[in-house]
Formats: C-alpha cells, structure tokens, sequence
C-alpha cells in the first residue's frame, strides 16, 4: 500500500508498507485479526491555528498482481508528536 499525506500548505510525504506483513496468531499460520497496526505516514508542521490546515490523507494499493480481501480501515489517527511520545514512555495520564 501507498500511504500519502498532503497539507494546504505545501507539506507532503509518503510511505510504503506491504500489508502482508503483520503477526502470526497460532500454530497454524492464521494472521491476527481485530488489532491495532500503526503505520506511519509522515510529519508535518502547523504553526497556527490561522489560516487553517487542510490535510489530506490517501492510501492506494500499488500492487495488482493479486487479490487482497478483508482490509477494514477503521480511523486514521493523526496524532501530536509529543503525545505520541509521552504514550511511547508510558507517561500519558
């Protein structure tokens, strides 16, 4: 998948990750379900709440040689570095 953000400000960036890849669940091969997977997608800067940022968000599947089935995108979060970071140190109350 290509994950794409773009802001009204003229900040872009972009990723890729193959979806395949997530854990295995049980002895038997089956990928887990029902989980959180974080992917990130860029950084981007907002000095001020005027003028607004508009943001913009994509993904697109870039490989079409086979079929993909059961892809479920609840939310996409975009979150304040410094709260992911604190999150990352178990400070966050």
């Amino acid at each position: 998948m290509k994950f794409e953000l773009s802001t009204s400000d003229g900040q872009q960036a972009s990723c890729q990750y193959c979806l395949d890849e997530c854990e295995i669940d049980d002895t038997y091969g089956n990928h887990k379900r029902g989980y959180w997977i974080d992917y990130k997608v860029g950084e981007f800067i907002v000095s001020g709440s005027e003028p607004t940022t508009q943001v913009r968000f994509s993904m697109k599947q870039i490989d079409c040689t086979h079929s993909k089935g059961g892809l479920c995108v609840d939310s996409v979060f975009i979150i304040p570095s410094d709260l992911r970071e604190r999150k990352r140190k178990c400070i966050l109350k």
